[in-house]
């Protein structure tokens, strides 16, 4: 992307992936503290506190703030966890799923929020660790649980009914999709979704101030409109935050009901 240069010289530098590698709040190299990091911090903070304060003090007719946990809840263990993983086996799993799906959902909404104004999922790291670490484990353990180590595998890479010329083939990219393609997906879907989301806003919004600041005449006149669609922008994009911690969750519960599922 080229810079923007007007008549009088000034030069408008587009934000790019420099603009998401924060420097760190204290410390260095390996131990350094970053913004992201912060931001992780206090959306668990913010997370437990809410629905702690929330289911303190249940009531029979719910005020606002437990309506919205109790509809939260309902969500993902209705919607979720019981379509995806079925109703024999969903309710251990309730928790997982809601946290997976209120965690993404405030780091997502970090990057519209004023003051913080940065969706901590944008850093590939977190949804990779989130994927790898917390999600894939899972559904190969519950998966090797419930079928066995020799199991598992068969039914997963060599399910009856395949020719026994296709197999070695089928195996191979059937190995490649569960243990490797799958959690990679899940993690790369939400990361590019909330970086060029929040690339796309930085570029209308620092490029209406460039051209309000800078521009003259006609040119000044186009600022308006760069802010307009920042702020169309933010609503689309705040949709987009929303739906993708749905998908994150959807898929990671599709990904246990597959394992725990008798057939392929």
């Amino acid at each position: 992307m080229g810079a923007l240069v007007l008549a009088e010289g000034a030069e408008f530098a587009p934000p790019g992936v420099k603009d998401f590698n924060l420097p760190p709040l204290f410390g260095s190299g390996w131990f350094a503290f970053t913004k992201p990091m912060l931001l992780v911090v206090i959306s668990l903070i913010i997370i437990i506190t809410y629905f702690m304060v929330t289911s303190r003090r249940l009531k029979v007719v719910p005020g606002k703030g437990q309506f919205i946990a109790e509809s939260i809840y309902n969500f993902g263990r209705n919607n979720i966890a019981r379509e995806q993983i079925g109703s024999a086996d969903f309710k251990p799993f309730i928790p997982l799923i809601l946290g997976l799906f209120s965690f993404v959902l405030v780091n997502n909404l970090f990057g519209i929020i004023p003051f913080f104004q940065f969706p901590t999922m944008a850093r590939i790291g977190f949804p990779v660790a989130l994927a790898f670490l917390v999600v894939y484990p899972v559904y190969h353990y519950v998966g090797f649980k419930r079928h066995g180590f020799k199991g598992y595998l068969k039914k997963e890479l060599a399910p009856a009914g395949i020719p026994g010329f296709v197999l070695p083939l089928y195996s191979t990219i059937e190995f490649a999709q569960k243990f490797f393609i799958a959690p990679a997906t899940l993690a790369i879907r939400v990361f590019a979704a909330m970086f060029a989301g929040h690339l796309i806003i930085m570029v209308f919004t620092l490029g209406g101030s460039f051209l309000l600041t800078e521009g003259e005449g006609l040119v000044k006149v186009a600022s308006p409109v760069a802010f307009l669609f920042a702020i169309a922008m933010t609503f689309l994009e705040a949709f987009i935050q929303v739906l993708q911690a749905f998908i994150f969750a959807l898929l990671s519960a599709g990904y246990i009901g597959a394992a725990l599922a008798s057939e392929h």
